[in-house]
């Protein structure tokens, strides 16, 4: 719990920065300072992350010391991310008037003090959910020490990326950075905090394949969203990852958002129609279904994977009498269809036993409509981190501050997909154990 507190701290500072309400006025503080000497300017910047950490600090230390450890239940914390992250969203479309805390005004002579000070003594609007669910945590951990650990570290991360801008200064390539930051951040943060929300409200649950098969003893509305409930969960679980960086990789050199997502929602439309066909097939009495979920689909896209990476960066070129391959990816949201097809059954040794247990479901109850609506909701469960991943790729391709690391992109992208073909051989032939 210790370990949930620290790292959250961190995330949420580190994004803190860049919300709406936030970015603007601290950009504009690195500006300014980034004109001044650099004493003033060194000076500037240790006053705001002096007063922040202090005002962090404080706030926890005394939320833990005055507050009783609060008793959640199963539910209430993924209620309370689910309305925060809905805040966010609507902020978007609407003005919310939520005020900034300005703690300097509780001062005597608050107002008088220096814009640094002032500016390190004020959580603005946009950040206070962030905050609170920093408070939360430290609540439930129930430790000064920890507490002031996690102030520290919000401070902190909520103050670098001022320190960097100041330092080297904002150009017009860095303020495209942070306007887009800025319009993207409440979605992100609100992707968090569902992410989060829904999460919890697994862990709650208890979903595993026994509670699945339990659940879908019979058609039921239930069992469909215990099915969307099974795919997110066991998609986040660290081995089945191996689908996102795929995906990742092949959005590289999207050039925008849109593409991006056009690409990783035609490789999710493949890994949805692919559930969808098995959940009406096993529900058309097809027992041919369960066989075909093997590890022996590692053994066909390990080498593919593999080959892919090499030529992705131009480190190999095939030239054969009949056809000639230079070191090209392939391109389209047809191919990403078809790379979603097999990617359904071969990567996840996780998502497996549960997907087993919803074609059995729909086997035994012999409905089409039930297979079709049950293997939709696991699929979509199981698209929600590809697809994330795929926009926050595209978001990061389509930024001019990184085309002049096109080349480390993709051998990263290269690297990636030698990697995950090194992983599916292994699931087939067990030659590392974990």
């Amino acid at each position: 719990m210790s370990a949930l507190l620290l790292t959250t701290a961190g995330l949420l500072g580190a994004l803190a920065f860049f919300e709406p309400c936030t970015v603007a006025t601290h950009t504009l503080f690195s500006v300014r300072s980034h004109r001044l000497p650099r004493t003033r300017c060194c000076a500037g910047l240790l006053s705001v992350w002096l007063a922040r950490s202090a005002l962090c600090i404080g706030l926890l230390m005394l939320i833990v010391a005055l507050a009783p450890v609060p008793a959640w239940g199963a539910y209430v914390p993924s209620v309370i991310l689910a309305a925060m992250a809905t805040v966010y969203l609507v902020s978007r479309f609407a003005y919310l008037p939520v005020p900034h805390l300005e703690f300097h005004r509780v001062l005597p002579g608050g107002d008088r003090l220096a814009d640094a000070l002032r500016l390190g003594l004020t959580l603005p609007a946009c950040t206070l959910p962030l905050f609170a669910v920093v408070a939360g945590v430290a609540a439930t951990v129930d430790s000064l020490a920890l507490a002031a650990a996690a102030g520290f570290l919000f401070a902190t991360l909520f103050t670098l990326p001022m320190v960097f801008a100041s330092f080297r200064g904002v150009d017009s390539a860095g303020r495209e950075l942070l306007a887009r930051a800025a319009k993207a951040s409440p979605y992100l943060t609100a992707a968090l905090l569902v992410g989060a929300a829904l999460y919890l409200l697994v862990a709650a649950l208890d979903v595993t394949p026994g509670t699945l098969r339990a659940a879908l003893q019979e058609a039921s509305l239930l069992g469909v969203g215990l099915g969307f409930l099974a795919g997110f969960v066991f998609s986040f679980n660290p081995v089945s990852f191996a689908s996102i960086p795929v995906v990742l990789a092949y959005v590289t050199r999207s050039r925008g958002e849109r593409r991006a997502v056009l690409l990783g929602g035609a490789f999710v439309a493949g890994m949805i129609a692919t559930h969808v066909a098995l959940g009406i097939a096993a529900a058309l009495g097809g027992d041919w279904v369960q066989r075909a979920l093997g590890r022996h689909w590692g053994l066909l896209l390990g080498p593919v994977l593999i080959l892919l990476g090499l030529l992705w960066p131009g480190w190999l070129t095939l030239r054969l009498p009949w056809v000639s391959l230079p070191a090209k990816r392939a391109t389209g949201a047809w191919g990403a269809f078809l790379l979603g097809i097999p990617f359904t059954v071969a990567v996840c040794p996780f998502c497996t036993p549960a997907l087993l247990v919803a074609l059995t479901a729909s086997a035994g109850i012999g409905s089409v409509s039930f297979g079709f609506a049950l293997l939709l909701a696991f699929a979509l469960g199981r698209s929600i981190p590809i697809l994330l991943g795929a926009w926050s790729m595209g978001w990061l391709e389509s930024l001019q501050v990184l085309s002049r690391h096109q080349k480390a992109v993709e051998i990263a992208a290269g690297v990636t997909l030698v990697i995950t073909g090194a992983y599916l051989l292994n699931e087939y032939f067990f030659i590392i154990r974990y």
